[in-house]
């Protein structure tokens, strides 16, 4: 099992999440963020006045996911959320040693 954290920019949420649900993604946990990667941020003017806008607003997602629908879940993130612009966002894989669903005590894959 494979842990997909995906930080996006926020108005790619509602594409990425039915793209997922098509492809048979059954939950995910979303977090509204901010943060900044090459882009450095950016400048803005509000009522005449210059300010430098260091973290920019981000949404994370985290989806745990088997090992054979990884490849799945990655391209269609990757696909959905790309703009060709800088602050597209990154996609993290990482392993999950164990789940368990609280309700009923399943173990492992059962409890995705």
């Amino acid at each position: 099992m494979k842990l997909v954290t995906a930080v996006i920019k926020p108005h790619m949420l509602d594409n990425v999440r039915e793209s997922l649900t098509e492809i048979g993604v059954a939950g995910l946990t979303v977090s509204e963020s901010k943060g900044f990667g090459r882009q450095k941020g950016h400048t803005e003017i509000y009522r005449g006045a210059e300010y430098v806008v260091d973290f920019l607003p981000k949404v994370k997602l985290e989806i745990v996911v088997s090992d054979e629908n990884l490849a799945s879940v990655i391209e269609t993130i990757t696909h959905v959320a790309n703009t060709g612009k800088i602050g597209d966002g990154k996609i993290f894989v990482t392993d999950v040693e164990q789940i368990i669903r609280i309700r009923t005590g399943e173990t492992g894959d059962e409890a995705i």
